[in-house]
């Protein structure tokens, strides 16, 4: 079977294995937050801008 030191040695490569994983999944959900977040807060500086502009050309 397995000596000890091979043991280890795989429970070594599941656990960096595991921590790989769930450190990928943590990074696209905060990602795609991220991008999601600035694109709406760059469509709202936009949406102000238009209407400031609006405004100005009103006056």
């Amino acid at each position: 079977m397995f000596e000890f030191s091979q043991y280890l040695g795989f429970l070594l490569f599941l656990t960096i294995l595991t921590i790989g994983f769930w450190l990928m999944f943590f990074l696209v959900g905060f990602v795609s937050y991220w991008v999601t977040g600035a694109s709406w807060e760059m469509i709202k500086e936009k949406r102000a801008r238009k209407r400031q502009e609006e405004q100005s050309f009103k006056i």
